[in-house]
């Protein structure tokens, strides 16, 4: 085994209150020790035990790789001109998505690979070390298959999104049978997740609960692309199926609120969608005072939000939706992990993935105060560097 200490971090984030000072349990002049794939200390610096090798952090800041809980990689082709279209004054809504549906199909297996390892590797470089990618852009049996496979080959967490949007010139019933059928036996041996964008212009409560139940039933964990166009049933049916994550959650009525704080299910805000689409911000001041808790992701994907900056997205949680640094700090990386039913991501605490990302800046808070600059110095992933 070769261990490492990481030595003179101006400021650790732990995300484990246990370890530091407050939620965040943050330590001042600290070190952390990692052993092969895992951290093994974590605390002040003139306290670290012996390690075969040292780095010197020179006073910045070090805090856990962002969790990425939520995009959509295996496409193909892009969504230039419907972005510039709509930069210029035309409403986004779900239809769009077929644009990407007709490119991915037409793609072949490797420039769909080459396509989502580079997106994983771009936003590596930026410290994501570990992110969701779904299907949604194949809507047949054979496609659906095809970007799971795939996507099961580059990243742990992979999701059946079958149930995108409905193809066009089909008859929605007979899609949702088939979703729940013969391409959810196709798909879920390579996925972990099954999800359904319940919103207008794509699948009501009633599908959505359908194609969720069916998931669930195949051994499947569910997630919800919910109420981010309209008020609808997405977040209520998301608390009331045990989802680990109700994504979007822009327009969210009292009860929503409430049924999110009184269930275990995450609330995964997405300011990238709202950046790229014009569209109000998630309220997420409203959600952390009610005692919901709340994640961060990019929702990287080609047409409504084409950004794998979580750096990015933390800025705007804290300029736009009424979340302090810490608060999206957290969302970002522990966050993300509970939205991924994780407990060995998102902190820097013994025992878990040593996946690190050392800032260039003396303190976490620089990723709001300087929105827009590149500040990461080196990331760990598994323990090992690879930025």
């Amino acid at each position: 085994m070769t261990s490492t200490t990481i030595t003179r971090i101006a400021s650790l984030v732990t995300n484990d209150p246990a370890l530091g000072a407050g939620p965040l349990g943050e330590i001042p002049d600290a070190a952390v020790v990692i052993e092969d794939d895992r951290v093994v200390w974590a605390g002040p610096a003139g306290s670290a035990p012996e390690a075969d090798h040292q780095v010197d952090a020179g006073g910045r800041a070090l805090v856990p790789g962002y969790v990425d809980s939520h995009s959509h990689l295996v496409f193909g082709g892009d969504r230039t001109q419907e972005f510039n279209a709509r930069m210029s004054g035309r409403p986004y809504s779900a239809g769009g998505i077929r644009t990407t549906v007709a490119a991915t199909r037409a793609a072949t297996d490797e420039e769909l690979a080459a396509n989502l390892e580079r997106h994983l590797q771009e936003a590596l470089r930026q410290g994501t070390t570990t992110m969701e990618t779904k299907s949604g852009y194949g809507l047949t049996v054979a496609d659906e298959a095809r970007a799971l496979r795939i996507a099961a080959a580059h990243t742990d967490e992979v999701t059946y999104l079958g149930a995108h949007v409905v193809p066009g010139e089909t008859d929605p019933a007979d899609y949702v049978a088939l979703v729940t059928g013969e391409m959810l036996d196709a798909c879920a041996p390579h996925a972990r997740w099954v999800d359904v964008f319940c919103e207008e212009g794509a699948f009501d409560g009633d599908q959505a609960r359908a194609i969720l139940t069916a998931g669930l039933a195949k051994g499947l964990q569910a997630r919800v692309h919910a109420n981010q166009l309209t008020e609808g049933p997405g977040v209520q049916l998301a608390v009331e199926l045990g989802a680990a994550s109700a994504d979007h959650c822009s327009r969210l009525t009292d009860a929503d609120v409430a049924a999110l704080a009184d269930g275990t299910t995450v609330a995964t805000l997405l300011p990238g969608a709202e950046f790229s689409t014009r569209q109000p911000w998630p309220d997420a001041r409203r959600l952390l005072d009610a005692g919901v808790t709340v994640a961060l992701s990019t929702d990287c994907n080609p047409g409504s939000s084409y950004t794998s900056s979580m750096a990015f997205c933390l800025a705007l949680a804290v300029r736009e939706m009424g979340m302090t640094p810490d608060e999206a700090l957290w969302a970002a990386t522990a966050g993300g992990a509970a939205a991924l039913r994780r407990s060995d991501v998102g902190r820097i605490a013994p025992g878990v993935r040593a996946d690190l990302l050392l800032l260039d800046a003396p303190s976490h808070v620089h990723l709001a105060y300087r929105p827009g600059v590149p500040l990461t110095h080196a990331v760990w992933r598994a323990g090992a560097r690879v930025h």
